[in-house]
């Protein structure tokens, strides 16, 4: 639905769905979906299915796969794209990424969103041993370009991932803000035409589009938000100052709340534990410095090489 938003003019298919379940108690994540593998690897046969149809009927020459198992072809060049070759997941890391190597190690490349060494954003979940000319760092991705506006909002909140932890973090947020003395824009990050009461200091949206987001959060001076890699990279480019609260039970977005503090860029909490005090934090810490997206990627010239 969100690509379909952005991009009304682009033909779309719907591939088969994971219909991945979650737990209410993020702390059974991993066992949960251990539980549901059996499924996925049916769904990856299916759109694997799927996939031959559309190459045949659009007689495809290139396929970039934004972490779907199945989209990739013999005859045809295929890119993975994913920041995380180490899956972390507790103490079955070992297991889940070996897992997840079996997999893109069909793909023609992998393409990781970050820059290459110790600056980089993913830290470990980035490490492994493939093999150079199957590996490319392509740099920091982002739809959003640093744009200086008056700032017009003290914090903006931008939710998103599964649920129900998402309603479960809107919940406790909109509770504690109720008691910040300064404007807030509140981004529920849901596809709903049901509103939502919040207290006179908070501007509710269920969800903005690209153009409408990128001009937010430049008019904004703190951002509160998942730390998921996604984020973390808009958040780059856009050198904002952020508090993340990751998913409880996301080993990765544990990971990189962490990474991001211990590199002094930006603080955190556990999703329990957040109250309005422990955005005094931010203070202490540097934020993100404005970076320069990576946009230029040739892909004839990637894909003709092949």
């Amino acid at each position: 639905m969100l690509l379909q938003n952005e991009f009304p003019l682009l033909k779309s298919y719907n591939l088969p769905s994971y219909n991945i379940s979650y737990p209410k108690n993020g702390n059974y994540l991993i066992g949960s979906l251990f539980l549901q593998v059996p499924a996925i690897i049916l769904t990856i046969f299916k759109e694997k299915k799927a996939l031959a149809k559309i190459i045949e009927k659009e007689q495809i020459d290139g396929l970039i796969s934004d972490n779907r198992f199945g989209i990739y072809h013999a005859k045809i060049p295929s890119v993975y794209i994913t920041h995380q070759l180490r899956v972390l997941s507790g103490f079955t890391t070992f297991f889940t990424t070996k897992i997840h190597q079996k997999i893109y190690e069909k793909f023609n490349e992998i393409w990781v969103p970050d820059i290459y060494g110790k600056s980089n954003f993913s830290g470990e979940l980035s490490s492994t041993k493939l093999p150079k000319e199957q590996l490319k760092f392509i740099g920091v991705l982002s739809r959003f370009k640093l744009q200086k506006l008056p700032l017009k909002y003290n914090i903006l909140v931008v939710l998103s991932g599964i649920e129900p932890q998402r309603t479960l973090l809107e919940n406790k947020l909109l509770n504690e803000l109720k008691h910040f003395n300064g404007k807030v824009l509140f981004i529920r990050g849901v596809f709903s035409e049901k509103k939502i009461t919040a207290s006179s200091n908070i501007v509710v949206k269920n969800h903005l589009l690209s153009h409408e987001l990128e001009k937010a959060i430049n008019e904004s001076d703190l951002v509160i938000a998942r730390s998921g890699y996604s984020t973390i990279m808009d958040m780059a480019v856009l050198g904002k100052k952020t508090f993340f609260i990751p998913t409880t039970g996301q080993k990765e977005q544990e990971y990189l709340a962490e990474l991001m503090d211990f590199k002094k860029i930006s603080p955190y909490s556990k999703q329990e534990d957040f109250n309005l005090n422990e955005l005094k934090k931010v203070k202490k810490l540097h934020g993100f410095q404005p970076l320069k997206t990576t946009i230029h990627l040739e892909l004839f010239q990637l894909f003709s090489s092949k």
